[in-house]
């Protein structure tokens, strides 16, 4: 029977008249709209490349970060900036859910999983200032920060030493992104709530996610009297709460994706995985999205970024915290705070970085309690369930000490459904590993390349993120052409001297003569502009290879000394006065007092005093 329905084309539409067959012009023209549409904008592109290539401070050579055009960075050359970015930062909600004496059991259970010391070691201040500065800085292509002297990036060692979680382990995967049915599946298997809690909580979150404060209100009043399945459940909640506050934070501020759940089935398999390197990949993610120009806010575990910051940059950014020991976190050795700088004021103060201005190994007195681990100079993914990202230790070889050289091409990361051999290309990571050719010698001085390596670093990289006409008053003109060191003298000088009698007074009436008489003088020195710090901005001298505890030169004050300053020189008492000041006279006297006569002979210097004459008005 036929039909009388109009014949459908091909595109879904339905059509009385006969289908046409398109003609060759007609393929061209649509061809030519393709690639000029919306989604193309070929001319414009153009148009901005060449006028990013032709500005100072861009790439000159697009051939590594290719997608420079849409960064921020770009834009805010360009003449267009962006404010402070938000940041997702939940530190304060860790200290609402504690596990006190009456849970112990789900204490034991989370400190088997390595992940413990995220309770204690989360920062619950974030400077955005600082943040969004460093933010504008990294490159998604190279995974790493741009710096003026070169790239510098967050390794598995800054994971290790600064979180004190697992490294190496199983991969975290996930074969497709979690549905909503499926996420109320796992909520009534492994929480035990019931399907139609599961399914309000889910559509209130509007995704596969649930709230922080959901996973509180249900399941923080467990103790261990309660049935061992509540204890499994809370437990599970209460995981799921700790890495959604804190390695897997994301940009929705309030909930946490139900997927990690189906990490912790099996909690005694919890400690298995590798957490260390699914954060890494996780804040890499983050800081690529933050680098566009549209966004706003910046998610992932902040502590970890801020603390790198503060190991790796201790004299422009640290507060330490003079009560820390060596066997805990380095995320505790820094006291959180606000930087009162502008974003613009710190964009300017990065741009004038340099090589000495950086701690490249900030571990060394770490290693007693935590030793280098090998599985650092891995070069290859890393992932987090669909996230991939690169893992390229061979642009950072200044970090671990080593010469940098020029590196090979960065390698983009294959799509999240075809990286199946890439948890076991991690799994024997031992086979992937820099070889010694690739990791190069040892450095004589901290921060040393190659004679080569700025000349090409200076044509694929962007240096400077604030333009010169844009910079603020303090840094115009003749100003703007001085060393880092002397831009800000006096405030480095002061910042400086304020950390060293800080450490002196927290120190209390303990430590010994010769070391407080030291730090007096040095500070002392520093506030007169005589130390010698200022000549470590220079080029240093070759050193021997020798990798043990820095000297007192190179290291920040506030790091535990292992030496004793010098007693105090001896101080002569200051000379007599060549020239004594003339004995007291009449103020008024009746008959004009001549001046005295120098003394006889040629003399260095020799002070006369005249008395004024002062007109009687009349």
């Amino acid at each position: 029977m036929k039909s009388d329905m109009p014949p459908r084309t091909r595109g879904g539409y339905t059509s009385t008249a006969p289908r046409r067959r398109p003609t060759g012009s007609e393929r061209r023209r649509r061809v030519q709209l393709r690639e000029v549409g919306p989604e193309h904008p070929r001319h414009d592109r153009d148009e901005t490349e060449e006028v990013l290539e032709g500005a100072p401070g861009g790439p000159i050579d697009r051939c590594i970060l290719r997608s420079f055009h849409k960064h921020v960075a770009a834009k805010i050359w360009l003449g267009e900036d962006r404010a402070p970015l938000k940041l997702v930062n939940h530190g304060a909600k860790l200290q609402l859910w504690e596990l006190d004496a009456e849970r112990s059991r789900i204490y034991e259970t989370v400190q088997r999983s390595g992940l413990a010391p995220l309770i204690s070691c989360s920062h619950r201040v974030g400077s955005r200032p600082m943040l969004s500065a460093f933010c504008e800085r990294w490159q998604p292509e190279t995974t790493t920060f741009h710096l003026p002297f070169g790239e510098m990036t967050i390794t598995l060692d800054d994971v290790a030493s600064i979180l004190h979680i697992p490294i190496t382990g199983s991969m975290i995967s996930f074969s497709q992104p979690l549905r909503v049915d499926d996420a109320n599946a796992l909520l009534v298997e492994l929480l035990g709530t019931t399907d139609v809690e599961a399914s309000r909580e889910t559509e209130q979150c509007r995704s596969p996610s649930v709230r922080l404060q959901w996973l509180r209100e249900n399941f923080s009043t467990i103790t261990d009297v309660s049935s061992d399945d509540d204890i499994d459940f809370a437990t599970r909640a209460f995981l799921l709460h700790l890495v959604g506050c804190t390695l897997f934070a994301d940009k929705s501020a309030t909930s946490v994706g139900v997927v990690y759940l189906e990490l912790f089935r099996d909690l005694s398999m919890v400690g298995s995985y590798a957490w260390g390197a699914a954060c890494l990949a996780f804040m890499y993610r983050q800081l690529t999205t933050a680098t566009r120009f549209e966004v706003r806010q910046l998610g992932g575990y902040l502590t970890l970024l801020q603390a790198w910051i503060y190991e790796h940059f201790p004299e422009m950014f640290s507060s330490p915290d003079m009560a820390y020991i060596e066997s805990r976190p380095r995320a505790l050795r820094w006291r959180p705070h606000v930087i009162p700088d502008s974003l613009q004021s710190l964009r300017e103060r990065l741009d004038r970085l340099q090589i000495s201005d950086v701690c490249w190994e900030p571990y060394v007195d770490h290693r007693a309690e935590h030793p280098f681990p090998d599985i650092a100079w891995f070069s290859g993914c890393i992932k987090c369930g669909l996230v991939v990202e690169p893992y390229h230790p061979e642009r950072v070889l200044r970090q671990f000490g080593h010469i940098q050289t020029i590196p090979p091409r960065p390698f983009a990361p294959p799509r999240p459904d075809r990286s199946i051999l890439l948890d076991q290309y991690w799994e024997r990571w031992t086979d992937h590993v820099l070889i010694d050719q690739s990791r190069g010698r040892r450095c004589h001085y901290s921060g040393e390349s190659v004679a080569e390596y700025m000349a090409w670093y200076d044509r694929i990289s962007h240096r400077i993120v604030q333009p010169p006409h844009l910079r603020s008053g303090f840094t115009t003109d003749a100003r703007s052409s001085l060393p880092s060191h002397t831009a800000s003298t006096s405030d480095s000088r002061n910042a400086r001297a304020l950390r060293l009698l800080r450490h002196v007074i927290s120190g209390g009436r303990q430590q010994s003569g010769d070391y407080f008489w030291g730090a007096l003088n040095e500070a002392h020195s520093i506030l007169a502009g005589s130390d010698e710090t200022s000549a470590s901005h220079s080029t240093p001298s070759p050193a021997p290879a020798s990798h043990s505890t820095p000297s007192p030169a190179t290291r920040p004050f506030f790091c535990p000394p292992t030496f004793v300053y010098p007693p105090p020189a001896s101080v002569d008492p200051p000379p007599a006065s060549v020239d004594p000041p003339p004995a007291a006279v009449d103020p008024h006297p009746s008959s004009p007092v001549a001046p005295p006569a120098p003394a006889a002979g040629p003399t260095a210097s020799t002070t006369v005093y005249v008395r004024s004459k002062r007109k009687k008005k009349t």
